[in-house]
């Protein structure tokens, strides 16, 4: 009864998500861009190729899931990655990734959507990263036999598996052969469920910002930018976030310089941003016909090179906590040794609690907050270096989590 509920609302969420595409343009890029899907697979994938099954829900889970995805692919090297998001704000993004063989999105979960993929993609191995379980996906698998693994998995007890309705979502989980999660609060839930197949492996993004040091991370235009001034880097801001650094901005006298990094860049927005700031600003699209030193504030109106901009920042901002579900992502700036101020919305990220009790990342709720914490940091050369060396250790601490997984998943039989 559950399963025919569930595929129910899944078509009528199909129907009305169509109607929807035609007002909302992210929207249309979820509907669009599933309806190529199986031809893509069916001219990418042959019957005779071997593949291996990574699902991300989006960027986020990306980026986490990457370092198991490089091992894996470097320890299969003869099997085809077939990478898929269900959200376009991660397919958009790394669809052009360098990792996979083939980078599509998940179509919707519906029992013939989920037959036709595993049908085309016959993956030996899938592998599902923190979150996300589709019912009729996992079924199927279960059917195949094929072996399924949840990594960087979080459980928490306010989800539908842990309640008296959740056994339709708990049955699915019966799919995977193994749970590796970030903590023993998710091990210790699952145990509940009697799945003694866990094993606390922490969380893979530590291993993923640890090794962005051992990139080139340089960019020019913003050394140029910088020109051996002190920085403060603002990543992934929202409207909320930016109404207070930039009274700050404007307010501030001495040798300070501002690189803004917004969540969202459409043209407007950023428009208004720049027209709010009163000193000398820039955007990263007129850099080209501009000497940047001159510049005290640089908005950076394109994505990508975030990461590569912290490693410049002698104080970081990193926007989302002024909203929910909260603050974006801290370890970036930290695996550079930067200390990091945000907003009061971090509770539901390990890592951002732990870096604000460890005293590497200051929480501020308001603008007299956020004078604080940028004025202490700025005028006392120690403080700021002991928040940053809290951050860089803290990241090199928790490294280790796809060596665990490796081990356990290098057990597989593959053909």
């Amino acid at each position: 009864m559950m399963l025919f509920l569930y595929n129910l609302i899944v078509q009528i969420a199909d129907f009305l998500l169509k109607i929807v595409a035609f007002f909302s343009p992210k929207i249309k890029l979820f509907v669009d861009g599933r309806k190529v899907v199986f031809p893509v697979l069916e001219q990418k994938i042959k019957a005779s190729d071997k593949t291996i099954w990574f699902h991300a829900a989006s960027l986020g889970e990306y980026e986490q899931g990457l370092p198991v995805i490089e091992k894996i692919k470097a320890k299969y090297p003869n099997h085809k990655i077939v990478l898929t998001f269900f959200s376009p704000s991660g397919y958009e993004v790394r669809k052009n990734n360098s990792v996979a063989d083939v980078t599509v999105y998940l179509p919707l979960d519906t029992k013939k959507n989920a037959k036709q993929f595993l049908a085309l993609v016959h993956p030996e191995m899938a592998l599902f990263i923190k979150y996300e379980y589709w019912p009729n996906y996992l079924n199927e698998l279960r059917k195949l036999g094929t072996p399924t693994f949840l990594v960087s998995g979080i459980f928490r007890k306010n989800q539908v598996f842990f309640k008296w309705y959740g056994g339709f979502y708990r049955k699915a989980l019966n799919t995977f052969t193994y749970f590796f999660v970030q903590n023993e609060s998710s091990k210790n839930l699952l145990l509940q469920l009697g799945k003694t197949n866990v094993a606390v492996s922490g969380d893979t993004r530590f291993d993923r910002v640890a090794a962005i040091l051992e990139k080139d991370n340089s960019l020019d235009f913003i050394s140029q930018f910088k020109n051996d001034t002190l920085t403060i880097v603002v990543g992934s801001s929202w409207p909320k976030d930016e109404s207070l650094l930039v009274d700050f901005i404007n307010q501030i006298s001495g040798k300070v310089k501002f690189i803004i990094a917004p969540h969202n860049i459409k043209a407007e927005q950023i428009q208004e941003l720049k027209n709010s700031i009163s000193k000398k600003t820039v955007l990263f699209s007129e850099k080209e016909s501009k000497n940047l030193a001159d510049f005290d504030v640089f908005i950076i109106d394109t994505i990508g090179i975030l990461t590569k901009i912290y490693s410049y920042a002698d104080i970081a901002y990193v926007g989302g906590g002024f909203g929910n579900p909260g603050v974006h992502n801290i370890l970036e700036p930290a695996t550079f040794g930067v200390p990091i101020v945000i907003g009061p919305n971090f509770s539901h990220f390990a890592e951002a609690t732990a870096l604000v009790n460890m005293g590497g990342c200051v929480s501020v709720s308001n603008k007299n907050e956020l004078y604080e914490a940028f004025f202490s940091l700025l005028s006392n050369d120690d403080i700021r270096h002991e928040k940053g060396h809290i951050c860089n250790t803290f990241v090199q601490m928790n490294k280790g989590a796809t060596n665990i997984i490796m081990k356990n998943i290098s057990q597989t039989k593959l053909c």
